[in-house]
C-alpha cells in the first residue's frame, strides 16, 4: 500500500530519481524552458515553484536551502534564480511555471510536454484584463438587455 506516498516514481529508485528532478531543475534554470516527458514535466513543475519561492525570500536560510536543491553548477543556477527569476515573480503568489503538453514521441509513444517559467509581463498584463473584463462586461449586458426590451414592446405595439 502506497498510503502517504506522493509525487510519482518515474521507474527509476530514489536517488536516480533525485538526481534527474535536479538535472531538470538546473536546466529549466538556465535556458528557462525545456522540452520533456510530460510525468517527468509534472513532476519537476513542483521543485521549480519550491525554488522559486525560496529565491523570492532571499534569506540566508532559504539560499541553504536552495543549495540542498541544487547539485551540480550551484554558483550560476542559484545566482540566477536570486538575481533574475525571484525578482521577476516579487508580485506573484505561486504558479510560476507552465506545462504545455506537445504530443507523443516518436520512439517510444511517451507523452512529451514543455516547462517554461512565466514572463515578467504575463503576470502583470493577465490580472490587469482580467480586472477590465470584470468592470466592462455587466454593463454591456445590462444595455443589450435593455435595447432587446424597447424592441420587442415596439414591435408589440
Amino acid at each position: 500500500m502506497r498510503h502517504r506516498k506522493s509525487g510519482r516514481r518515474l521507474n527509476r529508485d530514489s536517488a536516480h530519481r533525485e538526481a534527474m528532478l535536479c538535472n531538470l531543475l538546473n536546466s529549466l534554470v538556465k535556458s528557462e524552458r525545456i522540452q520533456t516527458t510530460f510525468g517527468r514535466a509534472k513532476e519537476l513543475q513542483k521543485i521549480a515553484d519550491k525554488a522559486v519561492t525560496l529565491a523570492k525570500k532571499n534569506t540566508t536560510a532559504s539560499i541553504s536551502q536552495l543549495t540542498k536543491m541544487v547539485k551540480s553548477d550551484r554558483e550560476e543556477v542559484i545566482a540566477k534564480l536570486l538575481k533574475e527569476i525571484g525578482p521577476r515573480f516579487a508580485e506573484r503568489n505561486g504558479g510560476y511555471t507552465r506545462v504545455v503538453k506537445l504530443g507523443f514521441r516518436r520512439g517510444d509513444a511517451a507523452p512529451t510536454a514543455i516547462v517554461e517559467y512565466l514572463r515578467a509581463e504575463e503576470t502583470t498584463k493577465k490580472k490587469a484584463k482580467k480586472r477590465v473584463a470584470k468592470k466592462t462586461a455587466p454593463a454591456v449586458e445590462a444595455e443589450t438587455v435593455a435595447d432587446k426590451k424597447e424592441e420587442t414592446s415596439a414591435a408589440a405595439e
